[in-house]
């Protein structure tokens, strides 16, 4: 079987873990016995023996400091009070008397207003006391009476004043017996500027409530008091006493205000939180934990109290026992030895949250770890299962604990959906819980928990998810079926198909629905539930089926519908020729909606096989959409165009031949197949539009022949076509003349071709005629051809004698340029490279320019072409390899001329061709100097070398 579950948790702890009260005994020996110890903001005070004080900041352990009393009287420490910022220190004296010691000060002060009160407790203000001003406090005394005094001290006259600014009675605490100490003295603001006051007797505890005006706090407490002068405030009593009471509250990190209190009285501890915003009282949620059996209030009754998060530590004279404020449990205990002595005191400072706890030679200290660590077990057990998974949401093994112990407490209590939702995150077994929802026969909630197991998978778990899906995708649709009939339950089914269809269209489902989907269309089909079968493959995309479905129920504008949404191509050419057979209009409009996208060639089947069972008004949907694509999209496919031709030739005459007149004449820019066209038109009998084919295929003689049958007009305008070709267009014209004449025995119309065509003559049209004919048809047209011929001869003798004369001038100017010479004087120069031109062969040109002969080959050769480059260096190598005459420099100037030889006669031929090519013309004067107007004067190769050379 497969298991849907990831790998269970393994809890196993290789140390054993600290405990959550970590004690620690304090390296230090007093030189006497401790009486007293206080700790508040790491500052630690403790009175020994009968005259001093011992001072130690905590962070500077190994500085302490040592205060001395200076009393010579018997008076003793009967307790120390240190405020919240670890400043100001009360010295209470058994002989009713106070003393006041500032954290900045070496010398102890007394308060001389304070004199004959035994304070019991006080009550600090955390809102306006600072390190050198305590603002308003409250002073319980054993008589019962409650006092606010001020403390101030000034660094200017700290020795010089009092520091108790004032002492005054505002209040006296009794119980049924009168007067009772003031054990406890608590002041907490809440919300609103309202102060609630907290006090404590032996038995009662007792709630004083008041705003004091915005702006008016520095005056102190006692309108607060005042109100309850005529009354008793509210009051917590309790029967039993163990002659004093503590109370001891908790306040979290980061927070100003207590959360918590615990008071230790005679018959427990009362516990309870504190709430701000309630009008006449601030405790809540009170219960009182009865001490642990083994305590025994009248033999060993508790010292002291402290609170922390989760539990209260009670002192014991030989042990500390903490108790769990969630269920009562001693959950921790420790047990001193008799060497240390009798435990005398436990506090805790407030801001750091550690314990101190002392005998009168030994001191203590609890570290406070991981308090909440088991928190997360007793909430459990309480069955409070959010408050549980709150406190272990970091501990995935506990969590899982919870879970599943909610699970089965909803299960139990038959609330299966949520046992559902919570089985669904354990790491139970599949199988067992999927089992129990069946036995129950509850298939919602098995749903439920299937769609919640789902979405906690992880991508990679495939089986296990398509498992679930194809699951879920069961029981939905039974129960979609089971609820479909019954009307009763229409609101339930609507709920269900709403649940089902957001299933189906998850986005985290999708992969696995994809890979799946045949299985899901199968079981859609087994339950015979089309309506799902077509919103899943429309989620899947999968909207060929869906066309399908719409096609084979004869809902052809649904799928049209859907192909017009989702413009796939594809599905078009797939379901047009079923479509364009019941709804045309249609089915062309979204073609031609769909625009480029397609291709029209595509569509061609559909249109051939529905034009061919259509009528003509159906047809003309056809040419619509090849008119749009060839009109609008310029389509230039050779099909398409073919195609709307043979409907053109089918059903519009008039369309086709205006059509073919708007594609032109030009075969290059013609997009359909003129020889298809020619046939198709041919089979039609659509003669007028062969013309214009034949025109286009420059067949002018068929387009003649084919022309005569419908209009000598357009015979004739066939004819003049081939402009470049004389002989055709005369022979074209014979043909209309030959029709004109022959077939419709019209001789005015004949002559009228003779006027239209240039070509024709009298004689050429006169075969035609028949014998019988008179001349007086023609007799115009002979006389005109008479004077025509005339006219001609007369030119041409003209002509003649203008060449006669032509050719005496010529004759005279070649007999003058035999006789015609130059001079050139000794002094000449080359113009080329201006040495003394006599020195070598040279060149004399009719412009004046004179070169030599190398200077003027090396000027011309790179500018002629290849070809004759080629040519002058063969003529050159001939004439080095024709024999030579004798070198001497004074043979005679016609010696090239005297030989007779057949040789000389090739050298001076070689010698008049390298003159033809190379002295054809001035290099200076002639076409190749325009030829390079475009040259640089220095070549870009040497132009660097050039510009240097100037430098």
């Amino acid at each position: 079987s497969v298991h849907v579950l990831s790998p269970g948790y393994v809890n196993a702890r290789l140390e054993k873990e600290t405990p959550i009260f970590n004690k620690q005994r304090i390296d230090f020996a007093p030189p006497e016995k401790i009486n007293s110890l206080v700790v508040s903001s790491n500052q630690l005070c403790m009175s020994l023996g009968k005259d001093t004080l011992l001072r130690i900041d905590l962070g500077k352990p190994d500085e302490p400091n040592q205060v001395e009393l200076g009393r010579k009287d018997e008076a003793k420490v009967y307790k120390l009070f240190l405020d919240h910022t670890g400043s100001h220190l009360l010295i209470a004296l058994n002989t009713s008397e106070c003393l006041y010691l500032n954290r900045s000060v070496q010398k102890v002060r007394a308060l001389s207003r304070w004199k004959g009160h035994l304070i019991e407790s006080v009550g600090w203000n955390k809102f306006l006391g600072s390190e050198t001003n305590t603002g308003p406090i409250l002073v319980g005394t054993s008589q019962g009476h409650i006092y606010e005094a001020e403390i101030s001290v000034s660094e200017g006259s700290l020795f010089s004043t009092n520091p108790d600014q004032y002492f005054r009675q505002v209040y006296t605490l009794e119980e049924e017996s009168g007067p009772a100490p003031v054990c406890c003295l608590e002041i907490e603001r809440g919300i609103e500027g309202k102060f609630f006051i907290i006090a404590t007797t032996r038995k009662r505890l007792f709630q004083f409530v008041g705003k004091v005006p915005e702006g008016t706090e520095q005056q102190g407490f006692s309108s607060i008091f005042a109100v309850h002068a005529d009354h008793l405030p509210s009051f917590r009593e309790f029967p039993a006493n163990l002659g004093f009471s503590e109370i001891a509250f908790y306040t979290p990190k980061l927070r100003s205000n207590p959360r918590s209190f615990a008071w230790m009285m005679g018959n427990g501890v009362l516990y309870g939180t504190l709430d701000y915003s309630r009008p006449d009282s601030i405790l809540s949620d009170e219960r009182v934990w009865v001490y642990p059996p083994d305590i025994d209030i009248t033999v060993n009754k508790p010292i002291s109290i402290v609170l922390t998060q989760f539990h209260f530590l009670l002192l014991l004279s030989d042990r500390v026992k903490a108790v769990c404020t969630l269920n009562g449990q001693v959950v921790f205990q420790d047990l001193f030895l008799e060497k240390f002595g009798v435990l005398t005191r436990m506090i805790k400072d407030p801001t750091v949250q550690q314990i101190w706890i002392h005998t009168e030679k030994v001191v203590f200290r609890y570290h406070v770890q991981r308090e909440s660590r088991d928190v997360w077990k007793m909430y459990m057990n309480m069955n409070k299962f959010d408050l549980a998974k709150e406190y272990c949401k970091d501990r995935p093994e506990c969590l899982d604990i919870v879970l599943a112990k909610e699970a089965e407490h909803c299960f139990q209590n038959k609330r299966y959906l949520d046992s559902a939702k919570c089985y669904a995150l354990t790491q139970n077994y599949f199988e067992e819980i999927a089992l129990k929802f069946i036995e129950a026969k509850q298939e919602e909630a098995l749903m439920e928990f299937l769609i919640k197991k789902l979405s906690n998978l992880k991508p990679s778990e495939k089986t296990q998810t398509t498992l679930l899906t194809t699951w879920l995708t069961e029981l939905y649709l039974n129960w979609l079926g089971v609820l479909q009939g019954d009307p009763s339950q229409r609101n339930l089914y609507l709920d269900t198909r709403e649940k089902f269809r957001t299933f189906l269209s998850s986005p985290k489902n999708k992969d696995c629905l994809f890979n799946n989907r045949a299985s899901i269309y199968e079981l859609l089909a087994s339950h015979g539930d089309t309506e799902h079968m077509v919103y899943f493959a429309v989620i899947m995309q999968d909207y060929e089926r869906v066309v399908a479905h719409h096609c084979q129920h004869d809902e052809y504008d649904e799928a049209l519908n859907v192909l017009s949404r989702h413009r796939d191509e594809k599905l078009f050419y797939k379901f047009s020729p079923v479509l364009i057979q019941h709804i045309p209009k249609k089915v062309v409009d979204a073609w031609i909606s769909m625009g480029s996208r397609l291709d029209a060639r595509n569509l061609i089947p559909a249109l051939v096989n529905y034009s061919q069972s259509a009528s003509t008004q159906q047809i003309n949907e056809a040419i619509r959409y090849m008119e749009f694509c060839v009109y609008q999209l310029e389509e230039t496919q050779q099909a398409i165009h073919n195609y709307l031709l043979s409907l053109y030739a089918l059903c519009r005459p008039d369309s086709l031949l205006s059509y073919l007149e708007q594609a032109g004449t030009n075969p290059n820019r013609i997009h359909y197949d003129l020889k298809y066209a020619l046939r198709l038109c041919a089979e039609h009998g659509h003669h007028r539009a062969c013309v214009h084919i034949y025109k286009v295929m420059e067949l002018y003689e068929e387009a003649v022949d084919l022309a005569l049958q419908v209009d000598v007009d357009l015979a004739k305008s066939c004819a003049d076509l081939p402009e470049d070709d004389e002989e055709l267009r005369k022979k074209l014209w014979l043909k209309i003349a030959r029709h004109v004449v022959q077939e419709e025995k019209d001789v005015k119309k004949a002559m009228a071709c003779l006027s239209s065509c240039a070509l024709l003559k009298i004689e050429d049209v006169l075969p035609f005629f028949p014998d019988f004919v008179t001349i007086d048809h023609f007799k115009e047209a002979i006389c005109n051809s008479l004077e025509d011929y005339n006219k001609h001869i007369e030119e041409l003798k003209r002509e003649m004698e203008e060449a006669t004369q032509s050719a005496k001038r010529i004759r005279e100017d070649i007999q003058e340029m035999r006789n015609k010479y130059g001079s050139v004087e000794p002094q000449e120069k080359c113009a080329a490279c201006d040495f003394p031109l006599l020195n070598r062969p040279f060149y004399l040109f009719l412009c004046g320019h004179m070169f030599h002969y190398d200077c003027l080959l090396q000027a011309v050769f790179p500018n002629l072409p290849a070809y004759k480059q080629a040519k002058l260096e063969d003529l050159q190598k001939k004439l080095a390899a024709t024999s030579q005459p004798s070198k001497s420099h004074h043979r005679p100037k016609d010696a090239d001329t005297v030989s007779l030889g057949k040789g000389q006669q090739s050298r001076e031929q070689i010698k008049a061709d390298i003159d033809d090519i190379v002295a054809a013309e001035c290099v200076y004067c002639g076409e190749l100097m325009i030829r390079s107007i475009d040259k640089p004067f220095i070549d870009p190769q040497k132009y660097e070398e050039e510009m240097q050379s100037w430098l």
